[in-house]
């Protein structure tokens, strides 16, 4: 009997069952990144099925009672050490949270987001929203039951909010968006105030290839493993982790725009490092998973702008750059390139904005994704409230669906709650960026001799090994010895802006 079990042999047994739950999440997760790069479009029947026929067997194993009874006599054990216990007492409160789900909800949740999904890719392709619609009110009303499944205080949108950043509400939402507002617009009015730097050059054509190659390039250089890895083309850039030794990455490319390829492999390459620098002992645990949603954005923004947008990561890659589209760029000085690629500008499109106007992309669909969860915004109406907010917000008109409320995937995959972590994970990414220049002798130099090791070191030491061990803003406390502060995002942005804008 399992009472009769030594402590070390229960944990071992944990160990097991969790992995093997892993194991179903994870085929889950390949056959969710296949359908996003290959999968034929007459599978996609099929592949909804087997994915609802997994998601069912994954939730069956985790909601067992034998694994619940486990977890409770392990709980209490005194001589397991701090990672197990810890590891103990998150398994057991995702347990008791997931046992509040009925097998039903997870099938028709499952259900639903292979539909939503694949009538997103249709309206995409038609630009027209009202493809769309249908799938997505069906995936709002199964994300209010999941609310109510849950439970909240306050709004019903905390609930989902706990799924991606634990312990966030719409009371500290609203505070930081408000600071945003006042922080940030005016530096925008005073970038406006100044002569607009040219970018038109970065609009000409790139080739496909080229652009492919120094994607690649640029992922091997930051230190993504690629044997441990892969690059693949999607409708939207994603990072899909099977284990720490299978992280692949997907990006897009416009042959036209030489920004939207390079810094999406720059930011996917970032969560990648995280995800490969996890610990593999861990593996199936929660100390062996990311921390936060808020945290994985905070790797992702740190490399793709702390890094990937600075003057110091160009003195090394630009030459090579220009060997590659030598019409475009050849005649085009180094502090040129740099003013464009930081160039601030309201847009319509979330992934391609400055990271500036990019905390207002976040902040419209913040807003939204309270509307819909609390009833104030209509699925049907979600076409003229985006607009309407992209009008209020960015003062810029949107011309049409595919470049407005059908660009993110989020919602057809239900994940309502995830778009506040790009916000804190840029203010994350800065004051731990600033932190690591601190700690890090001569990181700036190494940077912009094209030497990253020992910033991904740094990292693989402060940030990537703990997994869930502590929350964002304890492991933020720790690296830092603060909790965050938007000061070290404004400070970052201020003086970056002021060289590259002259005043």
């Amino acid at each position: 009997m399992t009472g009769s079990k030594s402590t070390a042999e229960q944990y071992t047994g944990y160990q097991s069952k969790m992995q093997k739950i892993a194991d179903v999440r994870n085929a889950m997760a390949v056959l969710g990144w296949d359908q996003e790069t290959y999968l034929p479009e007459k599978g996609a029947a099929f592949r909804g099925q087997q994915l609802t026929t997994l998601s069912g067997i994954a939730h069956e194993l985790f909601t067992e009672d034998a694994l619940g009874d486990l977890l409770r006599q392990l709980h209490h054990h005194k001589d397991l050490d701090a990672l197990q216990q810890k590891n103990i007492a998150l398994s057991l409160e995702d347990y008791d949270k997931n046992k509040k789900y009925p097998a039903s909800f997870v099938a028709d949740m499952s259900n639903t987001t292979n539909e939503c999904y694949h009538a997103w890719i249709k309206a995409r392709k038609a630009n027209d929203y009202s493809i769309f619609a249908p799938a997505l009110s069906k995936m709002i009303a199964l994300k209010k039951q999941e609310t109510t499944i849950l439970g909240y205080e306050g709004h019903p949108y905390n609930a989902l909010l706990n799924e991606y950043e634990k312990g966030a509400t719409t009371t500290m939402l609203d505070r930081i968006f408000e600071d945003v507002k006042k922080a940030l617009s005016p530096l925008l009015a005073k970038i406006e105030s100044r002569p607009q730097v040219e970018k038109d050059f970065l609009l000409l054509h790139y080739n496909r290839d080229k652009q492919w190659q120094l994607g690649i390039d640029l992922l091997k250089n930051m230190g993504y493993d690629l044997q441990a890895g892969r690059q693949d083309i999607s409708e939207h850039p994603f990072t899909t982790s099977f284990n720490p030794h299978d992280v692949r990455v997907t990006t897009r490319i416009d042959e036209n725009d030489f920004g939207n390829m390079t810094w999406s492999c720059i930011h996917e390459g970032g969560h990648a490092l995280y995800e490969q620098g996890l610990p593999a002992e861990q593996y199936g645990l929660p100390c062996g998973e990311a921390t936060s949603l808020g945290i994985h954005e905070s790797q992702s923004r740190l490399w793709e702008n702390n890094v990937g947008r600075s003057l110091n990561f160009w003195k090394h890659h630009y030459a090579r750059v220009q060997q590659l589209f030598p019409e475009n760029l050849g005649q085009v000085p180094l502090q040129n390139f740099y003013q464009a690629i930081n160039q601030v500008k309201p847009s319509l499109i979330r992934t391609e904005a400055d990271e500036l106007t990019y905390h207002f992309h976040i902040m419209i669909r913040y807003e939204i994704e309270k509307g819909l969860m609390d009833g104030s915004i209509p699925v049907n109406d979600l076409r003229q409230v985006w607009n309407e907010y992209y009008q209020k917000y960015l003062h810029v008109n949107v011309p049409d669906d595919a470049q407005g409320v059908l660009q993110d995937i989020h919602w057809s995959h239900g994940s309502f709650g995830y778009f506040p972590t790009y916000s804190l994970g840029s203010f994350y990414a800065a004051q731990f960026f600033t932190t690591a220049q601190k700690q890090v002798p001569g990181l700036d130099d190494a940077i912009s001799q094209g030497n990253y090791h020992s910033l991904l070191e740094w990292l693989r030491t402060h940030i990537h090994p703990f997994g869930r061990f502590y929350t964002s803003n304890e492991l933020c406390k720790k690296v830092t010895g603060q909790d965050l502060q938007f000061s070290y995002f404004l400070d970052y942005a201020e003086k970056k802006y002021a060289g590259i804008y002259n005043w």
